[in-house]
């Protein structure tokens, strides 16, 4: 890991700092009217809505319903959508409306300073979403956990993350690539920076010593040492949860997964469990940024999708697969499968404040992966 990386921080501090001047919201001061902003909304032309979830096709749909405002729903990746967001706004020409991005540091990065898109917070919501997810505003968290094969173990075969760097487990966990999911880059970042000293705690529970290392400190020191044990690494959540909880695996594997994949043990009869208890952390916490496109012909109809969004009725679809609102008030349905909302305190959070440093240390880490990475 490059020795830069405080100097880059108090960098990426002041830089987020100054980003956030550009969501200076005026939410609290607009006097808001729902009935007056869906009547302006209706005079409006059609609005397209970008989100990395297939469920937004869903809740679009529903949109128009409820309120008589033509709403579609595209499902693309981060990168596709910062590519096309991008594209349209250098070219004037606006297609998506509405952007529900699951790549913040690409959203604190590149498409706020850039003048791309606009964060706007429901003025009548306001006291219902924390403030840490006001501005820009956060419309769900979602988890990426641990996982186990319930038919092959009672439990997590695995306590400690420590324990995957070991011989035993080597080629054992499935996950994507972190040279091709910005998120997971992400979250190395996110741990050396916020919870550093939490991994090397679980490193001395588990081997009885404290950590000596040559890099910049124990997160490191594990993506080093999980990298060279080389993890089973696919192009999808789908393939991790597959190799892990297909109902007639006969393979132990531990996967690290999405918790929407969870729904495969509806949907096909999979196997997978949540590793509660693992330390320090089942799994972290990825959010999703919701943005309106600047230049667009519908400001009123985008606004009142945001607003839809961050209501308990609107999240329903995504909440189906553990997706989490920062609307106090939207619960996770009863019959979520993986679980999560009794494990929150086991996941470890994602801080925004840090995110311009997650954007400048990707090329760090995924330098540090790809070096120490063997089959």
């Amino acid at each position: 890991m490059s020795r830069h990386f405080d100097v880059k921080r108090l960098l990426a501090a002041t830089a987020l700092g100054v980003a956030a001047g550009l969501f200076a919201s005026t939410a609290q001061a607009e006097e808001f009217d729902l009935n007056a902003l869906i009547e302006a909304a209706k005079k409006e032309p059609p609005i397209n809505v970008y989100s990395s979830t297939g469920k937004i096709v869903k809740q679009a749909e529903n949109f128009t319903k409820k309120y008589g405002v033509q709403a579609t729903g595209t499902k693309a990746n981060a990168a596709a959508q910062l590519e096309m967001v991008i594209r349209e706004g250098q070219a004037k020409n606006v297609q998506g409306d509405v952007i529900q991005i699951s790549d913040v540091p690409a959203g604190v990065a590149q498409l706020v300073p850039q003048g791309f898109v606009d964060s706007w917070l429901p003025p009548d919501l306001a006291d219902k979403i924390p403030a840490q997810y006001q501005n820009p505003l956060t419309v769900s968290n979602e988890a990426n956990v641990f996982a186990y094969n319930t038919q092959l173990n009672e439990s997590c075969p695995v306590k400690n993350i420590w324990e995957l760097t070991e011989a035993k487990w080597k080629g054992k966990l499935a996950m994507q690539d972190p040279l091709n999911k910005a998120s997971y880059v992400d979250w190395f970042n996110q741990m050396a920076t916020n919870a550093d000293d939490k991994v090397a705690a679980a490193y001395k529970e588990y081997f009885g010593k404290d950590l000596v290392t040559d890099e910049e400190g124990a997160t490191a020191a594990w993506v080093k040492a999980l990298a060279a044990n080389g993890p089973l690494l696919t192009d999808a959540d789908e393939g991790a949860a597959q190799a892990v909880g297909a109902p007639d695996q006969k393979e132990q594997f531990i996967g690290l997964i999405s918790s929407a994949k969870f729904r495969n043990n509806q949907d096909v009869g999979s196997k997978l469990g949540l590793c509660t208890g693992l330390k320090p952390f089942a799994g972290w916490m990825y959010p999703s940024l919701g943005f309106i496109a600047k230049g667009t012909d519908s400001p009123n109809a985008s606004k009142l999708f945001i607003h839809y969004l961050m209501t308990e009725e609107g999240i329903a679809p995504q909440a189906a697969d553990g997706k989490m609102s920062t609307n106090s008030d939207a619960k996770l349905p009863d019959d979520e499968p993986s679980g999560i909302g009794k494990a929150l305190d086991q996941i470890f959070p994602y801080d925004s404040a840090s995110a311009q440093g997650d954007w400048d240390a990707r090329q760090d880490w995924q330098d540090l992966w790809r070096i120490n990475y063997k089959k």
